[in-house]
């Protein structure tokens, strides 16, 4: 078979297969007891995932070269990896919210790579004399693991905030840092804050419920007391989560940190190798071009977040919200800045 008409066969199926399976995580999610649906969704992420590396591979023969050279194969590169990284979360979260947040995702980049990009910008050209290296492979591979990567733990920490209904709850070994602690059978007070849990009933705590507070504000120091349980019970503010969605919440809060714990290295080493690559080429380690802009701010907000997880015990709500945030800005640096941005990285499609 011809390799341009198997990788145009390849675009299609990849696009139809993540558009089933994004209709089954959806269905599994709506209901839970129909058996075997969470099995297909998996099937369904693992054969794409074997689509996109066949189309990739047969790219690669055809052109001679990496296929990273163009936008039409870097989204299908960056869907690879989406769909790789799933199918690690998946793995250890056992949670079919994984395929519910990253199907969608993951089938709308096959699709605007398949259906909307100009066929043009869709054929193998040969590569630039700046892009006939050896860090093509490596600077600009890593770069997009690393945004599938924090693409991935980005969307669980926006599945997060949906499960939790954006309550801030404290969470039990899901960060390193000084973080709180659930405790079974108690209503759990930080800093004055409510941390949900479901609360002690009157009979089973002689008429009172257990909360934590916080004498000096800084989450370092805890005094255990005891109040009336319907001093917690009456409060309007009060609202509990069921169990299972807390163990949920625990399980997705988990995987968002240590997903986007893998990202984070691996945007590190992508920007140190672009800067090399760049004082090769272009005869600077650092030019401020929109793109090594972008991919800074990209750095400096998911640093922000490791940083508050790890050393200020930062878990639940507050990280969250900044990891959602971070997913616009590795959008933004990832595609924002090549289509609309001037600059040595733009692709020049809209301009």
């Amino acid at each position: 078979m011809n390799l341009v008409i198997l990788q145009n066969w390849l675009d299609n199926a990849s696009f139809a297969v993540l558009f089933l399976t994004m209709l089954i995580y959806w269905g599994s999610a709506a209901f839970p007891n129909i058996p075997y649906l969470p099995a297909l969704g998996t099937a369904g992420m693992a054969i794409a995932n074997l689509s996109i590396a066949t189309l990739l591979g047969a790219r690669w023969i055809e052109a001679g070269y990496f296929p990273l050279s163009n936008l039409y194969e870097s989204l299908f590169f960056l869907t690879w990896g989406i769909t790789a990284v799933h199918l690690i979360a998946e793995n250890n979260s056992k949670s079919r919210l994984v395929g519910v947040a990253t199907a969608p995702i993951a089938m709308g980049i096959t699709a605007f790579a398949t259906l909307t990009l100009p066929s043009e910008m869709q054929v193998s050209e040969p590569l630039v004399p700046a892009l006939k290296s050896n860090w093509l492979m490596m600077h600009v591979s890593v770069m997009m693991l690393s945004y599938s990567a924090l693409m991935v733990g980005s969307l669980l920490a926006i599945a997060f905030l949906v499960v939790t209904r954006g309550q801030n709850i404290q969470l039990q070994g899901s960060s390193f840092g000084n973080g709180g602690y659930r405790t079974n059978g108690y209503s759990l007070r930080k800093a004055g804050e409510l941390v949900t849990e479901p609360i002690t009933t009157s009979i089973e705590n002689n008429g009172f419920t257990r909360y934590e507070t916080n004498s000096n504000g800084n989450g370092n120091t805890a005094v255990l007391q005891t109040v009336p349980a319907t001093q917690i019970t009456n409060n309007p503010t009060t609202q509990t989560l069921s169990p299972q969605r807390l163990s949920l919440a625990e399980t997705l809060d988990n995987i968002s940190y240590r997903i986007i714990g893998l990202g984070f290295p691996l945007l590190t080493i992508g920007i140190i190798a672009g800067a090399v690559w760049a004082n090769e080429a272009w005869g600077s380690y650092w030019s401020w071009d929109p793109k090594e802009t972008w991919a800074l701010i990209t750095w400096l907000v998911f640093a922000a977040y490791l940083h508050a997880r790890i050393t200020r015990g930062w878990q639940g709500r507050r990280p969250a919200i900044l990891a959602a945030s971070g997913l616009i800005v590795v959008w933004i640096c990832y595609l924002g800045v090549n289509l609309l941005g001037k600059g040595l990285h733009s692709y020049g499609w809209f301009l």
